[in-house]
C-alpha cells in the first residue's frame, strides 16, 4: 500500500484541518483530539508498562487554554464512555499539560485498553464524552513467548532466502488474532496467501546480540474456519551481511543465517485462546530469491517460483523440517515506532533506448527506495537493473561516486544492481523484498531482447513513514527548493535510524544525525525513530562512556570518527526531543549515558579542551582546528547535562556539570578568543560561528564577534566557507545576533559554494560536497549539510521552542524580515497544534500574521527599528516584545527609513 499524499492533500490533512476543524466544536467548547499512546495512534503490541498519553486541545476560541484534565483507562470502552476508569482514573487535575504518563494498576500483556482525556477550558467548562482512544499491550515479558527460534540451516554462507510455512485447523469462530513475530534478519509474513501489513524491511536494525525487535499484527480478518496456512520469507538484512565493505559488517559477532520466532495468538468468541507457535511443525524450502543484501541488491530467479507456497492447499511434502536456533539476544522488545513503508509511487519520467537489450530510465528526482519492473521475455533471460544517482556523458549509469567503499570478492554481487531471471510465462513483475537503494536513474540491461516503455518501470520512495509536521513557502523559488531538497534527503536517510546516505553506506553516522535533528523535528514527527535510536546508543556505549561513530555497528567506529563533534548525539538528540515535545523521558533514559560520556571526555581532557573528533568535515577551503570545534561540542554536552540534572532533580550533578561547563568555556576563551579584536582563531567562518552558536562567547564580546563574522562573510562575497560543523552554526550565529540579512544572502546564494548552487544544477536532494564535480565525498543524497532546513523555520519564520516551557507550551516567535525576500511562511505542527508564522512586505510595511494553537501562548519578538509604527490586530502597540494567547493575530510594522550600515538587518 502507498501512504503518499499530494502536496495539496498533505497541506489539507496536516495544516488546514488542524487549524479549522476546531471551528466545528467551538460552540460546545473544548475537546481533546489527536490522542496518541507512545506517540502512535491506537498502537498494538507495545511493551511500555507506563505508556505516555498525548493529546491536543481542540478549541478555536481566542485564548483557549486547558486548565484541568482527567484521564480514564479501562479494558471496557463502555466504562470509559460512561466516565469511569477501573484501571486508572486520575480525577480532575489542575494542569495545562498535554502529556501524561500512566500511573494506574499494572497493565497485563495481550490486552486492549481504552482511554480518554476530559479537559476543562479557560472558562472551567469541561468536555463531555470525548473521543475514546486505545492501545494494546504485547508480550511485555520474555517469559510470555511460546515459540521457538527456527531457521533452515546454520550455514550463513548459503545465499538463497528461506521460505517457511505451517498449516493449522480452526473449528471455532475467531474474536481476534494477533501475530507476534521477531526476526534475526528481515521477514515478510503472509497468511492464507495474503501479505500481512504494509511495512517494509521489518524488523528495524539494532545491535542484534543486545536487543531484537518484534512486530505485532492484527490478523483477525485473515483467518478462516478450517485449514489455514502461515508463510514467512526471511531475508538477511544487517544480521547476515554477505556483501563486503570497509565497515566489516560481514565480520559481525552476531552474524548467522536468519532465524525467527513467532506466536499467533487466537482468541475465540467463547473466550478461549490458542497459540500457534514456531517449532518443529514448520517446514522450509528455498525459492526464487537467490540472493539478498540490504547493502547492494537482490537477485531473483522467477523460474524457481513456488506458486501457492503460503496457502493451505499447497502440498509441502518436498519441504524439509526446520532447525532450532538460540535467540539472538535475551532482550526481545516491541518495535513501537513508525515503520518503513513504500511511501510514494513515482512513475518514470523518461526512458532512453540504446538497444533492444539496454534502456536507461530517469524518474526525475533522487530518492531512496526500490524500482519495480514489468516485462515480458524469453525464459531464462537475465535482466540487470543498475541504480545510479548520475549518468556518464554517454547516458549510461555512473556508480563511481557511490561504490567507493564496496569491496566485492567476486563479480556475482554488483553494487546497487538487482538481477532478475525471467520465467518466460507472460507478463512478469519484479520488485526486491529486502533491499533499498539511492538513485535517480535505472539502467536496465538484458542478455536477450526485451521491449520496454516508460511505463514499464515505477520507483517507490521508501523511508520511515513519519507524519509531516512542517511547511515552508516563500517568494524565492530557490529557498522553497532547498527546503524540499532538505526534506527529501532527511527522509531518504530515515530507515528506523538516521543514516548519512542511502546508497554508498547506509550507516547511522552520528555526526550527520546531530546536525539534522532540528531539520527533522521541525518537518516530521520523528520521536519514535529517535527514541529507538537512542536505545541503540545505550546498547553500543562502552562502560567507559565511549560511543562509536556509527550506530548501530558491528564493532567499527570506536577507533575512528567518534568524538564530541559526532557522538554528542547522546546528549543533543534527547535534549532536542525535550525542547520539541516537552517530554523528559528521553533525557531520563539517557541521563547516565550522558554522564558517562561527559565524564570520559573530562578524564582524557583535564584542561577543558579536547581535540577528540573529526572536525569541520568537507570544508570549502579554510580549516579550523579540531580542538576548537570539538571543545564547542564538549561544552554543549556539559551544558545539556547540567540542565538535564536540574530538570530531573539531580541537584549535585547540576552544580557539578555547570561548573565543568564554566571551566570549559573559560579554557576555550583563554586559548582561542582575542578579546580586543573579537576574533576566534584565525577568524574564518567556522571559527567565528561555532562558538557563537553554541554559546561560548562572553556576552560583552558577542556583538563584536558577530560583526566580525558578518564582515568575514561579506569579504567572502556571501559565499559559504565552512564544512559540516560550520554550516550547522553559521546561519544561526548570524541571524541570532543582528545579521539576518547576511544569513539570508548566504542561504539564497546560487553561485558556488552554496546550497542554491546545487539547486541551480538540478539537485532535488542535498549533496555531500559543495563541489558538484568533486572526486570523492560526493554522494548526491546526504543530510549532513541539512541545517538550512531547520534555519528556515528558526531564522526566517522565527519559530523556536521556549526552553522554560518546552513542547511549545510557549512559542518563541522572532521572525526576521530580511532584505531581498517579499514573502515567507513557516508552519509547524507541535504537540499542541499548528503554529504559523507568516509575513509579507508591501512597500515600506510588513504584515505579520501568527497562529498560536489552543493551550499555548507565544512570545513575539519583532525586529522593528527605532521609529517604526507597530500595530496588533488594528491597535497600535509600543515595544517589540509581545505576549500572545492562542488564536490568530496580525501585526503591521510600518517602516520609517533610517540609514543602515552595510551588512546590517533591514526591513
Amino acid at each position: 500500500m502507498i501512504r503518499s499524499l499530494s502536496a495539496a492533500a498533505a497541506f489539507l490533512v496536516f495544516f488546514l484541518l488542524p487549524l479549522y476543524a476546531p471551528l466545528l466544536h467551538a460552540a460546545s467548547g473544548s475537546s481533546a483530539a489527536s490522542m496518541r499512546t507512545e506517540y502512535l495512534s491506537n498502537p498494538i503490541g507495545i511493551d511500555a508498562r507506563l505508556p505516555r498519553f498525548t493529546w491536543e486541545q481542540q478549541d478555536a476560541r481566542p485564548g483557549a487554554m486547558q486548565t484541568a484534565r482527567r484521564i480514564l483507562v479501562d479494558t471496557d470502552s463502555a466504562e470509559v464512555a460512561g466516565g469511569r476508569g477501573r484501571m486508572w482514573n486520575t480525577g480532575w487535575i489542575a494542569s495545562n499539560a498535554s502529556l501524561a504518563t500512566y500511573a494506574g494498576r499494572p497493565l497485563e500483556p495481550f490486552t486492549r485498553y481504552f482511554w480518554r482525556v476530559d479537559i476543562k477550558d479557560h472558562a472551567a467548562q469541561s468536555s463531555a464524552g470525548g473521543t475514546i482512544a486505545w492501545f494494546e499491550t504485547g508480550m511485555m515479558e520474555m517469559k510470555n513467548w511460546h515459540g521457538a527460534w527456527i531457521s533452515d540451516t546454520d550455514n550463513r554462507a548459503l545465499k538463497p532466502a528461506a521460505y517457511f510455512r505451517r498449516t493449522f485447523s480452526m473449528r471455532k469462530s475467531v474474536a481476534s488474532a494477533r501475530a507476534y513475530i521477531a526476526a534475526a534478519g528481515l521477514y515478510e509474513l503472509s497468511i492464507n496467501g495474503n501479505a500481512i501489513g504494509d511495512h517494509r524491511l521489518d524488523p528495524m536494525y539494532t545491535r542484534f546480540d543486545r536487543r531484537t525487535l518484534y512486530v505485532t499484527y492484527d490478523v483477525t480478518a485473515q483467518l478462516r474456519m478450517g485449514y489455514n496456512a502461515v508463510g514467512v520469507l526471511l531475508g538477511n538484512g544487517w544480521y547476515n551481511h554477505q556483501s563486503t565493505a570497509v565497515w566489516d559488517f560481514h565480520k559481525a559477532v552476531w552474524r548467522a543465517r536468519p532465524a525467527f520466532c513467532m506466536d499467533l495468538r487466537i482468541t475465540f468468541t467463547d473466550g478461549s485462546t490458542e497459540t500457534i507457535s514456531t517449532g518443529k511443525e514448520w517446514k522450509t524450502a528455498l525459492g526464487p530469491v537467490i540472493f539478498n543484501s540490504i547493502y547492494t541488491a537482490e537477485h531473483q530467479d522467477a523460474r524457481l517460483a513456488i506458486p501457492g507456497w503460503n496457502t493451505a492447499v499447497y502440498v509441502d511434502t518436498s519441504w524439509k523440517h526446520v532447525v532450532y536456533r538460540s535467540a539472538p539476544s535475551a532482550n526481545i522488545t516491541a518495535q513501537a515506532m513508525h515503520p518503513v513503508r513504500n511511501c510514494e509511487e513515482i512513475p518514470a519520467k523518461s526512458v532512453a533506448r540504446f538497444s533492444d537489450t539496454n534502456y536507461v530510465f530517469d524518474i526525475g528526482r533522487n530518492i531512496a527506495g526500490v524500482s519495480r519492473l514489468t516485462v515480458t521475455g524469453a525464459r531464462g533471460t537475465v535482466i540487470q537493473l543498475k541504480h545510479a544517482e548520475r549518468l556518464y556523458p554517454n547516458g549510461h549509469a555512473d556508480l563511481s561516486n557511490i561504490d567507493v567503499h564496496y569491496r566485492p570478492t567476486d563479480g556475482l554481487d554488483p553494487f546497487q544492481t538487482d538481477v532478475y531471471i525471467l520465467d518466460g510465462n507472460g507478463t512478469e513483475t519484479f520488485m526486491p523484498h529486502f533491499n533499498y537503494k539511492g538513485f535517480q536513474y535505472i539502467e536496465v540491461s538484458a542478455n536477450a531482447p526485451i521491449s520496454l516503455t516508460k511505463e514499464s518501470l515505477t520507483a517507490f520512495f521508501m523511508h520511515s513513514d513519519v507524519p509531516a509536521t512542517g511547511r515552508v513557502s516563500s517568494s524565492n523559488p530557490v529557498i522553497d527548493k532547498i527546503w524540499s531538497a532538505a526534506n527529501n534527503s532527511y527522509l531518504s536517510n530515515l530507515f528506523g535510524y538516521p543514516t548519512d546516505c542511502p546508497q554508498r553506506e547506509k550507516n547511522g553516522w552520528t555526526g550527520d544525525a546531530q546536525i539534522a535533528i532540528e531539520t527533522g523535528l521541525y518537518g516530521f514527527d520523528g520521536i519514535t525513530v529517535y527514541e529507538k535510536w537512542l536505545a541503540d546508543h545505550r546498547d553500543e556505549q562502552q562502560p567507559n562512556g565511549v560511543l562509536p561513530s556509527i550506530i548501530p555497528t558491528s564493532g567499527w567506529g570506536y577507533e575512528w570518527g567518534n568524538g564530541p563533534d559526532w557522538t554528542s548525539t547522546i546528549a543533543i538528540i534527547p535534549w532536542n526531543l525535550y525542547l520539541f515535545y516537552g517530554d523528559t523521558k528521553p533525557l531520563s533514559d539517557c541521563y547516565e549515558n550522558i554522564k558517562r560520556y561527559v565524564d570520559h571526555i573530562d578524564e582524557i581532557s583535564p584542561s577543558g579542551l579536547t581535540a577528540w573528533g573529526l572536525g569541520d568535515w568537507v570544508p570549502v577551503k579554510s580549516l579550523t582546528p579540531v580542538e576548537l570545534t570539538s571543545t564547542c561540542y564538549y561544552y554543549a554536552d556539559a551544558v545539556i547535562l547540567s540542565k538535564a540534572a536540574r530538570i530531573l532533580g539531580h541537584a549535585k550533578d547540576h552544580t557539578r556539570y555547570a561548573a565543568l561547563a564554566a571551566k570549559i568555556r573559560h579554557a576555550f576563551n583563554d586559548k582561542y578568543l582575542n578579546r580586543e579584536m573579537g576574533i576566534y582563531g584565525t577568524g574564518v567562518q567556522t571559527a567565528l560561528s561555532t562558538p557563537l552558536y553554541w554559546g561560548l562567547v562572553p556576552e560583552d564580546v558577542r556583538p563584536r564577534v558577530a560583526a566580525n563574522l558578518a564582515a568575514r562573510v561579506e569579504a567572502d562575497s556571501f559565499h559559504l566557507d565552512v564544512g559540516l560543523l560550520g554550516q550547522k552554526a553559521i546561519l544561526n550565529a548570524l541571524s541570532e545576533n543582528g545579521h539576518a540579512d547576511a544569513a539570508y544572502r548566504i542561504a539564497s546564494q546560487t553561485a558556488y559554494p552554496s546550497w542554491g548552487w546545487w539547486i541551480m544544477n538540478g539537485a532535488t536532494t542535498l549533496y555531500e560536497n559543495w563541489k558538484i564535480d568533486a572526486q570523492n565525498d560526493i554522494s548526491l543524497n546526504h543530510i549532513m549539510f541539512g541545517e538550512i532546513g531547520a534555519w528556515l523555520y528558526k531564522g526566517l519564520g522565527g519559530i523556536t521552542p521556549d526552553e522554560s516551557q518546552p513542547g511549545f507550551r510557549n512559542v518563541i516567535l522572532a521572525p526576521k524580515f530580511v532584505e531581498g525576500l517579499d514573502r515567507f511562511e513557516a508552519a509547524h505542527r507541535g504537540p499542541r497544534g499548528t503554529i504559523v508564522s507568516s509575513w509579507s512586505r508591501t512597500g515600506m510595511s510588513i504584515a505579520y500574521t501568527v497562529t498560536v494553537p489552543a493551550n499555548s501562548t507565544a512570545t513575539v519578538v519583532l525586529p522593528a527599528a527605532p521609529g517604526d509604527v507597530v500595530s496588533l490586530n488594528g491597535k497600535r502597540i509600543s515595544g517589540t516584545t509581545t505576549r500572545l494567547r492562542s488564536g490568530t493575530h496580525r501585526f503591521v510594522i510600518a517602516h520609517r527609513p533610517v540609514s543602515v550600515p552595510a551588512g546590517r538587518r533591514t526591513l
